[in-house]
C-alpha cells in the first residue's frame, strides 16, 4: 500500500473517531497516532489531512449536504460521511491532488471499509462534486 492510501485510512480513521464524538484531535494524535502501524511520513499527512478537513468541515458538510439529495448526513453511515469529507476536501482545496485521484482513493477505500453499494453511492457523490468544482 502507498504512503498516500496510508495516510488517507489514517485520517478516515480519525475523522470517524472524531464525528463519533469520542475523542479530540489532540488525543488522536497523542494516543492513536504513535500506535498506528505506519510509516512516520504516513502519520505526518494523515495528521495534516485531517486537520485540514475538520477546520473546514462546515464548509464541506454544505457542499456535500447540497449534493446528497434526500440523504442527511446523519442518516449516512459513517464510514461513508467521512470518507466523502476527506475526498471532498481534496477536491475542493488541495491543488495537488488531480480530483479523479481524490474520488479514485475514496472509491477504493470505502470497498475496503464499507460496503459495495458503498462505493456506487461515493464515487456518485464525489462525481458530482467534481463537476460542480
Amino acid at each position: 500500500m502507498g504512503l498516500k492510501r496510508r495516510s488517507r485510512e489514517l485520517a478516515l480513521q480519525m475523522l470517524f473517531q472524531m464525528d463519533m464524538g469520542t475523542v479530540k484531535l489532540l488525543d488522536l494524535e497523542e494516543n492513536f497516532l504513535p500506535q498506528a502501524s505506519a510509516p512516520e511520513a504516513a502519520k505526518v499527512m494523515a495528521l495534516k489531512i485531517t486537520r485540514e478537513t475538520w477546520d473546514k468541515l462546515s464548509d464541506i458538510d454544505g457542499h456535500l449536504r447540497g449534493l446528497a439529495a434526500n440523504w442527511d448526513l446523519t442518516r449516512m453511515a459513517a464510514v461513508d460521511r467521512n470518507i466523502l469529507r476527506l475526498a471532498a476536501y481534496e477536491i475542493l482545496y488541495d491543488s495537488e491532488i488531480p480530483k479523479s485521484v481524490a474520488i479514485n482513493e475514496a472509491i477504493e477505500i470505502v470497498k475496503r471499509y464499507s460496503t459495495d453499494d458503498s462505493s456506487k453511492f461515493v464515487n456518485g457523490i464525489l462525481d458530482k462534486l467534481e463537476k460542480k468544482k
